[in-house]
């Protein structure tokens, strides 16, 4: 069985339920043998035989979870494996286990904010999650049909996990504020959840440190997502959280995806902190009032925010390709050359600090913010100086060619071309995916997908009707290419 169209990135996912009329594809056969290969994986990372391998095992709030859980345990017993099974629980705290419960290995079963009948499989060593060569290795060794033979079997530890994990953000909240055992006590921050993982932060985290949480919604966990979908970046959910502040009178929102590796938040006045402005944000805590540090972030940010991390700030912006994996892996490569970068950061929510391992966790950024607010920060003047763009637009460009990719970077080599004879067009000095162009009006950025036929084209302008002119005479070229349909 060829099991490598289930590969997405640095991750493995698939329809795991027919109750959204696709075949399932993650079927108990599939995760059994991906399993197999992950532990020979292992072995071979960690130098042990399986024997002596202990992996922890968790989920999201899935409906397919258990029984995807099931199948991945079978393999892992089989092979010999101790499996630490944590139950429900968030991608980041998995990847803690393998720092707080020396794990040689972390699976989390989550397809992040996707439909409700999909699901998959993020893996973690201690040095952090996987590349997308190593998903593509073990895919491989799960379609040759490796296996792991060990002559004992090895059992199933269940621990509360979570409630550690909960306990380490209360002391850092505890530690870095000051003020007590309850340092909440004044304040009232509200979650929505989505029905994902992330109720515990509410409950275990602002409830225990003295917050009212009242006017928190959705935290109950269930896998059908029945009130609006588990992510950030969604219109309708982020317009919930912004009515939920204001209708209770909150302090802050806190919004968070389906497992929690990404967060967005909303201020008292009901008013978004979200993409550019929550990496503004991240940024100010990040560079502690420091200088000279750098912040990367994926290609589509915006000219304002460039400038605030660089005039306000006094950093420096790397703009680098878009996928989270991406923007760590070069944070992790410029902190290994001596470059002070203490946060990577896409636009989706996937926040990595460098003091917390790199590892992209919605909980431990809310967390720095939180303390922000409990040492009396107002964000609304933090952010002032942020220019944000008057109008913003994000098209989608099918590729209706075999070889998307190639064909995609002849449109992009040749709107170079095109864009060098403009004279009010600029290419930008820091282009590292696809083409980013400065306009009289704005800019914009067209690039290739990081996994799918799609040619995603985002535009910006600083005045009303910037981002049609622009368009106006972008559109012309690109309709000269029958191998792209909106």
């Amino acid at each position: 069985m060829d099991y490598n169209f289930l590969k997405s990135g640095s991750d493995i996912r698939g329809f795991a339920s027919d109750l959204g009329g696709k075949s399932v594809e993650l079927t108990d056969s599939a995760v059994f043998d991906i399993s197999n290969a992950f532990v020979s994986f292992v072995v071979n990372r960690a130098n042990k035989p399986s024997n002596e391998l202990k992996i922890s095992l968790g989920h999201d709030s899935r409906i397919t979870a258990d029984r995807i859980c099931e199948s991945v345990k079978k393999a892992l017993v089989k092979s010999g494996v101790t499996v630490v099974d944590c139950g429900l629980a968030s991608t980041p705290a998995m990847f803690m286990t393998t720092v707080d419960l020396k794990c040689n290995a972390a699976i989390q079963i989550t397809a992040s904010h996707h439909p409700f009948d999909r699901n998959g499989l993020k893996f973690f060593l201690p040095s952090g999650g996987l590349e997308g060569s190593d998903i593509t290795e073990i895919l491989a060794l799960a379609s040759n049909g490796e296996e792991v033979i060990s002559e004992t079997e090895g059992k199933i530890v269940k621990t509360d996990y979570m409630t550690k994990y909960a306990e380490n953000l209360r002391n850092i909240i505890i530690k870095s504020v000051n003020k007590g055992e309850k340092p909440l006590e004044k304040y009232h921050i509200i979650v929505d959840a989505g029905n994902g993982v992330g109720g515990f932060y509410a409950t275990e985290v602002l409830e225990k440190l003295g917050a009212d949480i009242s006017g928190s919604q959705f935290l109950e966990p269930d896998g059908m997502f029945p009130n609006h979908i588990p992510n950030p970046e969604n219109k309708e959910a982020m317009e919930s959280i912004c009515k939920a502040v204001i209708n209770s009178g909150a302090d802050l929102g806190i919004i968070f995806d389906t497992d929690v590796d990404r967060a967005g938040c909303v201020d008292k006045n009901g008013k978004e902190i979200n993409r550019n402005r929550l990496i503004a944000l991240a940024s100010y805590i990040a560079m502690k009032g420091e200088t000279g540090k750098t912040v990367v972030t994926d290609s589509v940010t915006s000219d304002g925010l460039k400038e605030y991390i660089e005039n306000t700030l006094g950093g420096k912006h790397y703009r680098y390709k878009r996928g989270y994996k991406n923007v760590i892996d070069k944070a992790v490569e410029l902190c290994n050359t001596g470059v002070e970068a203490p946060l990577a950061i896409e636009t989706s929510g996937h926040a990595a600090l460098k003091e917390n391992y790199f590892l992209d966790d919605g909980a431990y950024l809310m967390t720095k913010i939180v303390i922000e607010l409990a040492k009396g920060a107002d964000f609304d003047k933090i952010l002032k100086p942020l220019k944000m763009p008057c109008e913003e637009k994000e098209l989608r460009y099918n590729i209706t060619v075999p070889e998307f990719k190639a064909y995609g970077q002849a449109v992009i080599d040749k709107l170079e071309e095109y864009a060098n004879k403009k004279p009010d067009w600029k290419i930008a000095d820091d282009n590292r995916e696809g083409i980013r162009v400065s306009t009289k009006n704005g800019w914009f950025l067209l690039r290739l997908s990081v996994h799918d036929p799609v040619m995603p084209l985002n535009l910006e302008s600083d005045s009303v009707g910037g981002v049609d002119k622009d368009f106006g005479e972008l559109s012309a070229f690109l309709n000269s290419f029958d191998g792209l349909k909106l």
